[in-house]
């Protein structure tokens, strides 16, 4: 993007002041001025009722996917990665992105960027991708939304993929909508559900709509590409297959530097474990009656191997922090065990941990919605059925 002004053609009616959202306009001698802190986000063209301020996209507009781009080609996931570690949703991106790309017959790329990260780029074809493009550069080595989706948009534009997929995670969200934004495309959050309509090949993508009451099934028939952020532990995870080989592209752009200045990182404290990532999640709400009795679930927790979740009634209570929410508003689990502990069971709870392969609840009323999928039901006070649990698995 490029913005200029005429200056033969400004008034200096300080519309232009107004319309910018950075404060990155001055007028001066009746003229108007662009600053350093300048996005070129073209803002205040829109707003210039004198035509002084033009906006244009003449690096990338040759490039750029239109409405009904019929070049439009391929399936592409991002890979959220960490120090060099693939965050988990990328795997069952990849899983989710191969049955795509089969049923349009086309390949499954993933985007990977960072720094000394091409080992991660080699596994990624042993999990699926038919072809990695790598962008390693010192400047993406921590996770920053404005490079991130410059970059990421920049390759979307070059090489105009169908589909493109993200984890519905922290960086996910951040960096989805801007990405979708530089594109001019739609994007569907926090999808449950993925796949391809038969006859127009369109990407269907379901997701839970009015507090999860129903699930709305959105497409997007003419911007490309079709995008979407899935939330973790809802697909299942691509399988390794040592014999598979595919394409590393190594690319390189330049890195734009981003407003805000990264200054340094501290580890999340509380959580010893993920609960998106815990084999066995032990879950909390409002029935245990106060804050201090989640040390028992935390002491169950540590005998199991497990992490601790709760409801959001007992994250909104503030009886346990918010990483620990288990829910549509909260983080979705697929654990081998789910045990619930004083949790009613609300749609949106349910939403987050129904595909748990064992689940058991414990609850004093019988009618609990919990029960309602609940391999093993137990009712009765949670207060004296998990000290029981603990000095059993003590003995």
């Amino acid at each position: 993007m490029s913005v200029k002004i005429i200056s033969h053609k400004c008034t200096g009616c300080e519309a232009c002041v107004s319309a910018c959202p950075y404060s990155a306009i001055e007028i001066r001698d009746g003229i108007a001025h662009l600053l350093d802190n300048c996005v070129l986000c073209g803002a205040c063209a829109a707003e210039c009722p004198s035509e002084a301020i033009v906006a244009t996209n003449s690096d990338l507009s040759s490039t750029e996917p239109e409405a009904g781009d019929n070049q439009a080609e391929g399936v592409w996931v991002f890979v959220e990665q960490r120090n060099g570690t693939p965050a988990g949703v990328a795997y069952e991106l990849l899983g989710e992105g191969q049955k795509l790309a089969r049923d349009l017959g086309e390949e499954l790329s993933a985007v990977l960027l960072g720094h000394d990260i091409e080992h991660v780029a080699e596994d990624l074809i042993k999990y699926g991708a038919d072809k990695v493009y790598l962008v390693d550069d010192p400047a993406l080595a921590h996770f920053q939304d404005e490079p991130y989706a410059q970059v990421i948009a920049e390759l979307a534009m070059d090489f105009r993929p169908s589909i493109f997929l993200l984890g519905a995670t922290t960086v996910g969200r951040s960096l989805a909508p801007r990405v979708a934004v530089k594109l001019k495309t739609g994007l569907t959050a926090d999808c449950t559900g993925l796949a391809i309509d038969n006859e127009s090949k369109l990407l269907l993508q379901t997701r839970p709509a009015f507090g999860g009451n129903i699930m709305a099934t959105i497409v997007c028939p003419k911007n490309r590409p079709q995008m979407a952020t899935v939330r973790p532990k809802v697909m299942k995870a691509a399988m390794c297959d040592m014999t598979r080989t595919g394409d590393v592209v190594k690319l390189s752009r330049e890195i734009l530097s981003p407003r805000a200045k990264l200054l340094e990182t501290h580890q999340a404290s509380g959580q010893r474990m993920n609960i998106q990532e815990a084999d066995i999640v032990v879950s909390g709400g409002r029935g245990l009656g106060k804050p201090e009795n989640f040390a028992l679930l935390k002491k169950l927790a540590e005998l199991l191997g497990g992490a601790v979740g709760a409801s959001r009634a007992a994250v909104d209570a503030g009886w346990i922090p918010y990483s620990h929410q288990v829910g549509q508003t909260g983080k979705t689990v697929r654990p081998k065990l789910y045990i619930a502990c004083g949790i009613s069971g609300a749609v949106q709870h349910l939403a987050g941990m129904s595909s748990s392969d064992m689940i058991v609840a414990i609850n004093k009323d019988p009618n609990a919605p919990i029960f309602s999928i609940a391999d093993y039901g137990i009712v009765g006070d949670v207060l004296e059925l998990v000290p029981a649990l603990i000095s059993e698995l003590q003995n």
